[in-house]
């Protein structure tokens, strides 16, 4: 599935049976930056749609200059 189709996933219509949970992801921060993403992308299956419990997740950016890889590292250095 490529990361725009990724991005289009309807929360509404998700089967969230098919959702990685965000709790049971452990990403190693002692991995360099890249391996760090790699094991997040892995695990986690949709960066922009994922649960936490029983809810659904959807995540989306303002339209700035930052890229996803911005944000995203952003996120993984604040855990």
């Amino acid at each position: 599935m490529s990361l725009n189709s990724m991005r289009e996933v309807d929360i509404r219509t998700v089967d969230p049976a098919s959702l990685i949970d965000i709790r049971d992801v452990k990403v190693n921060s002692a991995l360099p930056k890249r391996e760090r993403l790699s094991d997040y992308l892995r695990q986690i299956g949709n960066p922009y749609c994922y649960k936490c419990g029983k809810m659904v997740v959807k995540v989306s950016f303002a339209d700035t200059d930052a890229t996803f890889e911005d944000k995203l590292e952003s996120f993984l250095l604040s855990l």
